[in-house]
């Protein structure tokens, strides 16, 4: 699947962008028809800990799915979209059964 991640207001090291690369990858095992994906990481300027937003914007044929998250850290955030996500696309799979 193609990831285009984008860190706003703080440079992303490699690691992160690996992590965001492998758990997007793992998408695929619940729905294989994904065209490709978006995830912007921003760093809220905020007095509170959760000051991380992850958002993921996946595409599938004839539909997007946002997914917004807050957290502590990025890679939490990144987890729970992702959980999100896995909730959504396994929904949009069983209906499509149903309609076949």
């Amino acid at each position: 699947m193609k990831v285009n991640a984008q860190s706003v207001n703080f440079n992303a090291d490699s690691n992160l962008l690996h992590y965001v690369q492998n758990r997007m990858n793992k998408l695929e095992l619940f729905y294989n028809k994904v065209i490709n994906s978006e995830v912007y990481m921003k760093v809220q300027k905020t007095s509170g800990k959760e000051n991380k937003l992850v958002e993921i914007q996946v595409n599938v044929p004839k539909e997007r799915l946002v997914v917004k998250k807050q957290c502590k850290s990025f890679e939490e955030a990144v987890d729970s979209a992702c959980n999100s996500l896995e909730r959504k696309l396994i929904k949009r799979k069983e209906k499509q059964r149903q309609m076949a």
